[in-house]
């Protein structure tokens, strides 16, 4: 739409999940230090969005390259800027495509992070099966997966589930220890989201739009926008909040 006042779109959001600052940092870390930070390494990014945390390890290992691929053109868009602006376009490239049955080549490092469906038409939880066995077969040996997944931090009540999105399930997730030994990987490192990363994710997902609302009551889309993240609000507030956990795992392939 090219109404300049049209509701914004995730402009407040670094990365699109709970994920710090410092987390980010040291799973960069953790990953450069085993792949070589000066080596031609390359990056695979499924479902990479934007591609925040590409680029950032891009910046960190200044021999290597990266591809990140996903379906949502307007993320693409900001990635490639954001890759321009910081003087990495030479070493990415966003890419518009499906990761089902990917013929992308075997890359160093492989990031995942909370798009495992994208991998597998395979209803949850047993996309997560699906998933770890096309990333093992796009990890080079010596490489590694960073895999971030959705998990039960406990199990959700019957209340909780009616608050969250159509059809929730209490097996629709596994909890942690279920995602921690993949076949094909080793669990390197596993570490999960705090509350505090769930807040500023949940509240900077719409804060730009909930601002918007609020200097454009009368405006023809602002009813339906109104009532979409009203919803969101109470599906997370009321649903999941605290249950709903997400963990990043650091994977190694077997030989």
């Amino acid at each position: 739409m090219d109404d300049i006042t049209a509701p914004p779109r995730l402009t407040r959001l670094t990365f699109h999940g709970p994920l710090s600052d410092d987390r980010a940092a040291g799973m960069i870390r953790r990953l450069t230090d085993r792949v070589g930070r000066t080596a031609p390494i390359t990056v695979l990014d499924i479902g990479c969005g934007w591609g925040e945390f590409m680029l950032r390890l891009l910046e960190a290992a200044p021999g290597a390259t990266g591809v990140g691929i996903d379906l949502n053109e307007e993320d693409l868009a900001r990635g490639r800027a954001d890759a321009e602006i910081r003087g990495l376009a030479g070493r990415v490239r966003f890419v518009r495509e499906s990761a089902v049955d990917t013929t992308r080549d075997p890359a160093d490092i492989v990031l995942c992070l909370g798009a495992g469906h994208a991998l597998s038409d395979d209803q949850p939880p047993e996309h997560t099966v699906t998933a770890l066995h096309a990333l093992r077969r796009l990890v080079k040996p010596g490489g590694c997966v960073l895999l971030g997944e959705g998990f039960w931090q406990r199990p959700p009540t019957v209340h909780e589930l009616s608050a969250m999105w159509p059809d929730a399930s209490a097996s629709e997730f596994h909890d942690v220890a279920g995602l921690a030994i993949a076949a094909g990987f080793r669990p390197a490192w596993i570490e999960t989201a705090n509350h505090d990363e769930w807040e500023h994710f949940e509240s900077a997902y719409q804060a730009d739009v909930e601002e918007w609302l609020a200097a454009c009551p009368d405006h023809p889309l602002a009813k339906e926008t109104r009532d979409r993240v009203d919803r969101h609000r109470g599906t997370w507030l009321r649903g999941y909040r605290d249950v709903l956990g997400l963990a990043y795992l650091t994977l190694v392939p077997v030989a």
